[in-house]
């Protein structure tokens, strides 16, 4: 397990950054913490360190997003979900072993393989506590 902690949105991008150059395609990613702890911040930073150039947003209401760069990003929220059956009846489970990068919030899913996991806690307004396992950095 790795540790990290941010003091800005800058420092979180440089550690989404690190994260994204590991990352080959199938690779799955479950972020874990408390509404507001930067989740979504992280995501963004991944996404520019992927090659995105669209604007990335919460997918909240429609469950996940679709972003096109180096590798394909797929952007799960499950905040809404109610359980597991509701993502396979909305085919979402099809994403996960593509050769995009899943990255989950609020993961419902319960087999997912060898995955990524990144716990944020918030420690003040801007400071942030990140601990990584499932990746070498």
């Amino acid at each position: 397990m790795t540790s990290f902690i941010s003091k800005n949105v800058e420092d979180t991008y440089e550690l989404a950054n690190k994260i994204a150059s590991k990352l080959y395609g199938g690779d799955i990613i479950l972020l874990n913490g408390d509404l507001g702890a930067g989740k979504t911040t992280f995501t963004k930073g991944l996404a520019k360190a992927l090659g995105v150039e669209e604007v990335v947003t919460s997918p909240t209401f429609t469950f996940m997003k679709e972003y096109h760069g180096r590798i394909p990003l797929y952007h799960f929220d499950m905040y809404r979900v109610e359980d597991e059956d509701e993502l396979y009846e909305l085919g979402l489970n099809e994403y996960l072993y593509m050769q995009g990068v899943c990255v989950i919030e609020w993961n419902k899913f319960e087999d997912i393989k060898n995955p990524i996991v990144i716990n944020i806690k918030t420690m003040d307004d801007d400071k942030r506590y990140f601990e990584i396992s499932g990746i070498e950095l």
